[in-house]
């Protein structure tokens, strides 16, 4: 495995782990890579320092890597990561999924088709622009995948 820093093309800076560079390399050709923080698929390697290992002595305890405990942006990452992981939950618990349908059903829902109830799934960028100009309400919300850490 291997670890990056990420920057989006608004400037977030972010933490990915990968299989190998090539897998890096295969995932942002395919836009897979959000940030973590807006959402944004346009992302690149940013500049970082390379994390060795240092030996072990027998009683100094075990050697950290860099800390990220004391910045504030990985705070604030830290934070924003959580609380788009409870709005996942919260949605899922409480909305109806229609997957591809978004735009279909919201559709139907605005003009009294189907019956009213929230829903959630996935819309493409010109879907979610059409129903943008039908006047009709809807939410994009940067998705993050469930993953062990």
């Amino acid at each position: 495995m291997i670890v990056f820093d990420l920057r989006c093309d608004k400037g977030h800076v972010f933490e990915a782990w990968f299989k190998d560079s090539a897998a890096f390399a295969r995932q942002k050709k395919r836009r897979q890579i959000g940030c973590a923080v807006c959402g944004s698929t346009a992302v690149d390697k940013a500049p970082m320092a390379p994390r060795i290992a240092r030996a072990r002595k027998k009683d100094a305890g075990e050697a950290h890597p860099k800390s990220y405990a004391n910045d504030p942006a990985a705070t604030r990452a830290t934070e924003l990561m959580k609380e788009l992981a409870d709005l996942r939950a919260h949605v899922e618990k409480n909305c109806d999924y229609v997957g591809p349908r978004f735009a279909e059903e919201a559709r139907k829902i605005h003009y009294s088709e189907a019956k009213r109830r929230n829903i959630y799934g996935e819309a493409t960028d010109a879907e979610a622009s059409e129903l943008s100009d039908e006047g009709i309400e809807f939410s994009r919300v940067p998705w993050l995948s469930r993953r062990d850490a």
